[in-house]
């Protein structure tokens, strides 16, 4: 190459030259030095490049990734638990909408005890146009809120989430319950630090919602079969499982990845 003109990016397109179009994150970027510090102690590579605040660290899979070193400056039953939580969020966010337009699409596979979660006013928009246009408008309100002055950001934040959900339900060309939804996802995605995870679960989801609203369950469930094979496809830098240490299972190797286990027992 000439020169790395996007620093990390033009990197990762140099080393990595697989199938592109799979949006799960080839590569782990961090700016804290600790983190990068323990990763070389692991056995990875950190990779720094001139003019840019990040290190690259390499070969990553899916558990590095959500893995934050956040978990490790709280007491292990802490940092389990934001751990899993992570974790549950991550699903949740790509299963939630798909789920309720499916629900919606079927209202007899809604349980009685469960009938709270229905439309309570019609829809003037078809719901899957509803989350399409939502999807597009949260990533339009993430722009704006970048190009914000610092000093204006929170007012209009404010103001934006208040007239712009209220006058959009009032107006008919939203549902609250999709609004709420909606809303949950966007926020929820914040809980992991990832921006390129954050996207490829955005994408999964986008394409479980198509797949949902034209062929109901069989596109629900392809959409899945779709979201898992993507992951499991995915192979590392190193050419190695995406998914380790599930597949190749290692019980230990899992604890550790999905626990935040006591230093001594840790080392064993």
């Amino acid at each position: 190459m000439d020169a790395l003109t996007m620093n990390q990016e033009s990197l990762a397109e140099c080393l990595y030259q697989r199938k592109w179009f799979n949006p799960f994150p080839k590569f782990k970027f961090t700016e804290r030095p600790d983190v990068a510090a323990a990763q070389v102690l692991e056995g990875d590579i950190v990779i720094l490049v001139d003019n840019s605040p990040s290190a690259m660290i390499v070969p990553t899979s899916i558990f590095d990734i959500v893995e934050e070193a956040d978990d490790y400056y709280f007491p292990p039953i802490t940092g389990t638990y934001l751990r899993l939580s992570r974790f549950i969020i991550s699903i949740l966010t790509y299963i939630m909408t798909p789920t309720f337009l499916l629900l919606m699409q079927n209202p007899v596979w809604v349980p009685e005890s469960f009938q709270f979660i229905m439309l309570q006013e019609k829809s003037n928009i078809p719901l899957i146009a509803q989350f399409l246009i939502l999807e597009l408008a949260i990533d339009g309100l993430k722009l704006a809120a970048v190009n914000t002055p610092n000093m204006l950001s929170t007012p209009l934040s404010v103001m934006a989430a208040l007239v712009l959900g209220e006058f959009s339900v009032n107006s008919g060309w939203f549902n609250s319950e999709v609004m709420l939804y909606m809303a949950f996802v966007a926020i929820a995605n914040y809980t992991q630090q990832n921006y390129e995870l954050g996207y490829a679960l955005k994408f999964m989801r986008i394409i479980n919602l198509i797949l949902t609203a034209i062929f109901n369950l069989y596109g629900y469930i392809a959409a899945i079969v779709i979201f898992i094979v993507s992951i499991i496809c995915n192979k590392t830098l190193s050419d190695k499982s995406y998914i380790y240490p599930l597949i190749p299972f290692n019980f230990r190797q899992l604890a550790k990845r999905l626990l935040r286990l006591r230093l001594p027992e840790a080392k064993q």
